[in-house]
């Protein structure tokens, strides 16, 4: 649902729905962005990577250009070889393409690419990124490079595995990543991770604790 203030947030507004579209199925209204944050276009559009799992697992996009009022939705995305892919971090290049990373149910991280800028997408692929069924997140720095906070791991191994590790990878070209950071590798579980760059440049990350707190950890990406 959504709401706005007028008044920097003393008040808001009763919450609505943001409507419904055929192109979800039995769906009865828009999802919003599902776990990871929208971004904003210089024209003032704002696209929510979205995705549902009430028919399958299935990654679509909501995209509204006059805050709120109106919606279009793109996708879903197409499935080449039968991937379940929910929960996408979208990222955008300086040549103009877009990428999303989704959480998946087939061992390794999903990816999809537009060439013109989130109207339409490609099938769904493997990256050669493990992903253990978990959420993801991944953000473009301002020096043109993506930063992804994921689960290095895979779901039947030994020590560590499933959430019990937690890791940072950086890329160039949003094909090959670098894993360069481990953020914790312990038993319990440190999932769920947040990313976003702010004005100072530095990378600010959230993340479940062992579903016991949340921690925050900020990075230079300079020093990446």
């Amino acid at each position: 649902m959504m709401t706005q203030s007028h008044n920097n947030g003393e008040t808001w507004e009763e919450p609505w729905r943001l409507g419904t579209d055929p192109k979800l199925g039995s769906l009865p209204n828009l999802l919003g962005p599902i776990k990871n944050k929208p971004i904003e276009l210089s024209d003032g559009s704002i696209v929510c990577p979205s995705s549902s799992e009430h028919e399958g697992w299935r990654v679509h996009f909501e995209v509204t250009r006059d805050f709120g009022k109106t919606w279009e939705v793109i996708g879903p995305i197409e499935e080449a070889t039968n991937f379940n892919a929910i929960q996408p971090s979208l990222l955008t290049y300086p040549d103009g393409r877009w990428q999303v990373l989704c959480r998946s149910l087939e061992g390794s991280l999903a990816q999809s690419w537009s060439e013109d800028k989130g109207k339409t997408w490609s099938p769904i692929t493997a990256t050669h990124l493990p992903n253990p069924n978990s959420g993801t997140d991944a953000a473009s720095l301002i020096d043109g490079r993506q930063l992804l906070v994921y689960n290095h791991t895979v779901s039947r191994a030994p020590f560590p595995s499933k959430r019990n590790m937690l890791n940072v990878a950086i890329s160039g070209d949003g094909r090959k990543w670098n894993p360069i950071l481990t953020l914790e590798r312990a038993e319990g579980e440190y999932s769920y991770p947040s990313c976003i760059q702010t004005s100072d440049g530095l990378v600010h990350i959230t993340y479940t604790w062992k579903r016991e707190s949340i921690r925050h950890v900020v990075l230079n990406p300079e020093a990446l």
